[in-house]
Protein backbone atom coordinates (compact mmCIF):
# COMPACT_ATOMS: atom_id res chain seq x y z
CA UNK A 1 0.00 0.00 0.00
CA UNK A 2 1.42 3.56 -0.89
CA UNK A 3 0.82 6.29 1.07
CA UNK A 4 1.85 10.03 0.33
CA UNK A 5 1.75 12.37 3.70
CA UNK A 6 2.12 15.98 2.67
CA UNK A 7 5.12 17.94 4.67
CA UNK A 8 3.67 21.40 5.12
CA UNK A 9 6.61 22.57 7.38
CA UNK A 10 4.37 21.72 10.50
CA UNK A 11 3.97 18.43 10.72
CA UNK A 12 4.98 15.62 13.14
CA UNK A 13 6.53 13.97 9.79
CA UNK A 14 9.14 11.54 10.75
CA UNK A 15 7.40 9.71 13.98
CA UNK A 16 4.21 9.28 11.40
CA UNK A 17 6.65 8.55 8.26
CA UNK A 18 8.03 5.80 10.98
CA UNK A 19 4.63 4.10 11.92
CA UNK A 20 3.11 3.66 8.60
CA UNK A 21 6.53 2.03 7.13
CA UNK A 22 6.45 0.00 10.39
CA UNK A 23 3.42 -1.44 9.32
CA UNK A 24 4.23 -2.31 5.62
CA UNK A 25 3.25 0.73 3.69
CA UNK A 26 5.58 2.60 1.08
CA UNK A 27 5.55 6.18 1.63
CA UNK A 28 5.85 9.19 -0.60
CA UNK A 29 6.45 12.68 1.09
CA UNK A 30 4.47 15.55 -1.02
CA UNK A 31 5.84 19.25 -0.39
CA UNK A 32 4.23 20.94 -3.18
CA UNK A 33 4.37 18.30 -5.48
CA UNK A 34 0.83 18.13 -6.43
CA UNK A 35 1.83 15.01 -9.07
CA UNK A 36 2.02 13.19 -5.89
CA UNK A 37 -1.15 14.08 -4.81
CA UNK A 38 -2.91 13.46 -7.99
CA UNK A 39 -1.81 9.71 -8.13
CA UNK A 40 -1.99 9.23 -4.33
CA UNK A 41 -3.29 5.66 -2.93
CA UNK A 42 -3.59 6.78 0.56
CA UNK A 43 -3.34 10.56 2.21
CA UNK A 44 -2.15 11.62 5.19
CA UNK A 45 -1.81 15.24 6.55
CA UNK A 46 0.17 15.52 9.68
CA UNK A 47 0.20 18.44 12.03
CA UNK A 48 1.88 19.82 14.97
CA UNK A 49 1.43 23.60 15.97
CA UNK A 50 -0.58 26.43 14.98
CA UNK A 51 -3.32 26.28 12.55
CA UNK A 52 -2.11 29.34 10.52
CA UNK A 53 0.66 27.10 9.25
CA UNK A 54 -2.07 24.98 7.12
CA UNK A 55 -1.48 28.41 4.72
CA UNK A 56 1.08 26.52 3.21
CA UNK A 57 -1.48 24.06 1.67
CA UNK A 58 -3.02 27.00 -0.12
CA UNK A 59 0.42 28.71 -1.46
CA UNK A 60 1.59 25.17 -2.53
CA UNK A 61 -1.28 24.16 -4.58
CA UNK A 62 -2.26 21.37 -2.21
CA UNK A 63 -5.26 22.20 -0.97
CA UNK A 64 -7.03 22.27 -3.87
CA UNK A 65 -5.37 18.74 -4.92
CA UNK A 66 -6.40 17.53 -1.69
CA UNK A 67 -9.76 18.98 -2.54
CA UNK A 68 -9.50 16.55 -6.12
CA UNK A 69 -8.05 13.88 -4.56
CA UNK A 70 -11.20 13.37 -2.08
CA UNK A 71 -13.73 14.24 -4.76
CA UNK A 72 -11.75 10.87 -6.15
CA UNK A 73 -12.62 8.76 -3.51
CA UNK A 74 -8.74 8.60 -2.44
CA UNK A 75 -8.80 7.66 1.28
CA UNK A 76 -7.78 11.13 3.48
CA UNK A 77 -6.30 11.41 7.37
CA UNK A 78 -5.77 13.92 9.07
CA UNK A 79 -3.76 13.88 12.68
CA UNK A 80 -4.00 16.73 15.33
CA UNK A 81 -3.57 20.17 13.34
CA UNK A 82 -4.35 17.73 9.84
CA UNK A 83 -7.73 17.00 11.41
CA UNK A 84 -8.59 20.53 12.89
CA UNK A 85 -7.76 21.64 8.77
CA UNK A 86 -10.79 19.42 7.67
CA UNK A 87 -13.07 22.03 9.59
CA UNK A 88 -14.29 25.57 8.25
CA UNK A 89 -11.66 27.24 10.17
CA UNK A 90 -10.33 27.94 13.70
CA UNK A 91 -9.71 30.74 16.12
CA UNK A 92 -6.52 29.73 16.42
CA UNK A 93 -6.23 31.77 13.06
CA UNK A 94 -9.28 33.26 12.31
CA UNK A 95 -7.71 34.56 9.04
CA UNK A 96 -7.47 31.04 7.47
CA UNK A 97 -9.56 29.00 5.88
CA UNK A 98 -9.30 25.16 6.43
CA UNK A 99 -10.52 22.77 3.80
CA UNK A 100 -14.13 23.43 4.54
CA UNK A 101 -15.27 19.42 4.19
CA UNK A 102 -17.01 19.96 7.53
CA UNK A 103 -18.89 22.90 8.77
CA UNK A 104 -17.42 23.61 11.83
CA UNK A 105 -14.82 26.27 13.56
CA UNK A 106 -12.25 24.52 15.56
CA UNK A 107 -12.17 26.45 19.44
CA UNK A 108 -10.14 27.37 22.17
CA UNK A 109 -10.61 24.71 25.44
CA UNK A 110 -12.37 27.25 27.81
CA UNK A 111 -10.65 27.95 31.09
CA UNK A 112 -11.11 25.70 33.91
CA UNK A 113 -9.21 23.34 36.56
CA UNK A 114 -7.24 21.09 34.09
CA UNK A 115 -4.68 23.12 32.42
CA UNK A 116 -4.65 24.09 28.57
CA UNK A 117 -3.05 22.58 26.29
CA UNK A 118 -4.60 19.01 26.87
CA UNK A 119 -1.36 16.88 26.90
CA UNK A 120 -0.79 13.21 27.72
CA UNK A 121 -2.92 10.09 27.25
CA UNK A 122 -6.68 10.10 27.96
CA UNK A 123 -9.85 7.74 26.45
CA UNK A 124 -12.12 7.82 23.64
CA UNK A 125 -15.04 6.41 23.37
CA UNK A 126 -15.54 4.97 20.19
CA UNK A 127 -19.01 5.34 17.90
CA UNK A 128 -19.87 1.99 16.96
CA UNK A 129 -20.29 2.50 13.21
CA UNK A 130 -16.47 3.75 13.15
CA UNK A 131 -14.76 2.12 10.30
CA UNK A 132 -11.72 4.14 11.29
CA UNK A 133 -12.05 2.89 14.85
CA UNK A 134 -13.06 -0.57 14.41
CA UNK A 135 -11.40 -2.94 16.60
CA UNK A 136 -10.48 0.03 19.46
CA UNK A 137 -11.99 -0.87 22.72
CA UNK A 138 -13.94 0.95 24.99
CA UNK A 139 -12.31 3.33 26.93
CA UNK A 140 -8.86 2.79 25.09
CA UNK A 141 -6.09 5.17 25.73
CA UNK A 142 -4.32 7.24 22.80
CA UNK A 143 -1.93 10.54 23.50
CA UNK A 144 -3.15 14.04 23.04
CA UNK A 145 -1.06 17.52 22.75
CA UNK A 146 -3.33 20.27 21.64
CA UNK A 147 -5.15 23.59 22.61
CA UNK A 148 -8.22 23.94 20.42
CA UNK A 149 -10.28 21.13 19.41
CA UNK A 150 -13.54 20.15 16.87
CA UNK A 151 -17.51 20.27 18.38
CA UNK A 152 -18.77 16.87 18.64
CA UNK A 153 -22.04 17.02 15.49
CA UNK A 154 -22.87 13.85 13.91
CA UNK A 155 -19.60 13.18 11.85
CA UNK A 156 -17.85 12.74 15.34
CA UNK A 157 -16.27 9.04 15.63
CA UNK A 158 -14.95 9.20 19.18
CA UNK A 159 -15.19 11.65 21.46
CA UNK A 160 -12.93 12.67 24.86
CA UNK A 161 -13.69 14.36 27.54
CA UNK A 162 -11.37 17.09 28.71
CA UNK A 163 -12.58 20.35 30.63
CA UNK A 164 -15.95 19.54 27.94
CA UNK A 165 -16.20 16.67 25.18
CA UNK A 166 -15.24 17.42 22.17
CA UNK A 167 -14.47 15.45 18.55
CA UNK A 168 -11.20 13.35 19.22
CA UNK A 169 -11.76 11.55 15.63
CA UNK A 170 -13.91 12.28 12.61
CA UNK A 171 -15.44 10.54 9.78
CA UNK A 172 -17.36 11.34 6.80
CA UNK A 173 -17.18 8.97 3.82
CA UNK A 174 -13.39 8.43 2.51
CA UNK A 175 -12.32 11.51 4.73
CA UNK A 176 -10.91 10.85 8.18
CA UNK A 177 -9.53 12.61 10.84
CA UNK A 178 -8.27 12.46 14.87
CA UNK A 179 -6.69 15.06 17.03
CA UNK A 180 -4.78 12.56 19.03
CA UNK A 181 -0.98 11.41 17.36
CA UNK A 182 -1.81 7.84 16.67
CA UNK A 183 2.27 7.74 16.29
CA UNK A 184 2.83 8.16 19.84
CA UNK A 185 -1.12 5.93 21.08
CA UNK A 186 1.09 2.73 21.21
CA UNK A 187 -0.50 -0.55 20.27
CA UNK A 188 -4.02 1.19 19.84
CA UNK A 189 -2.29 3.39 17.72
CA UNK A 190 -0.92 1.20 15.17
CA UNK A 191 -4.56 -0.77 14.87
CA UNK A 192 -5.99 2.49 14.20
CA UNK A 193 -3.47 3.33 11.30
CA UNK A 194 -3.41 -0.35 10.16
CA UNK A 195 -7.14 0.22 9.80
CA UNK A 196 -6.91 3.61 7.77
CA UNK A 197 -4.41 1.23 5.02
CA UNK A 198 -6.93 -1.41 4.94
CA UNK A 199 -9.90 1.05 4.33
CA UNK A 200 -11.32 0.86 1.00
CA UNK A 201 -14.39 3.00 -0.59
CA UNK A 202 -16.92 0.43 -0.06
CA UNK A 203 -15.87 0.02 3.80
CA UNK A 204 -14.99 -3.19 3.08
CA UNK A 205 -10.76 -4.93 4.10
Amino acid sequence: MRVTVIDYKAGNLTSVLKALRHLGAETLVADGDLSLVETAERIVLPGVGHFAATERLDATGLTGAIRAAIARGVPFLGICVGMQWLYAGSSEAPEQAGLGHFAERCERFPDGHEKVPHVGWNSIDVREDSRLLKGVGAGEFVYFTHSYKAPVTADTAAVTQYIEPFASAVERGNVMGVQFHPEKSGETGLKILRSFLGWNAEGTK
